[in-house]
């Protein structure tokens, strides 16, 4: 999608409705901005997975961990559980 936007007095700019949606971006998410000549280029920051499903199979991709995998669960899901609720 290409659309025209202006910037205003203090420097701001308002990405329009359509692009946010298709981007899934929502307030308060970061954005990296990319200069190179004449060309800015934005793109949104988000999080890597930590599981990846290979041949069927989940997979954490995340750091090594010393707890045990009951423990790590847990934690996961207190975290989950946590972005869930706000």
């Amino acid at each position: 999608m290409t659309a025209k936007i202006s910037i205003d007095k203090a420097g701001r700019l308002v990405l329009p409705k359509a692009i946010r949606d298709q981007m899934r971006l929502s307030p308060g998410d970061d954005l990296v901005l990319e200069s190179e000549d004449e060309r800015i280029t934005l793109r949104p920051v988000r999080a890597r997975p930590t599981l990846k499903k290979e041949l069927g199979v989940w997979v954490y991709q995340g750091e090594a961990s010393h707890a045990g995998l009951a423990e790590w669960l847990d934690r996961e899901r207190e975290s989950r559980l946590e972005g869930i609720a706000g």
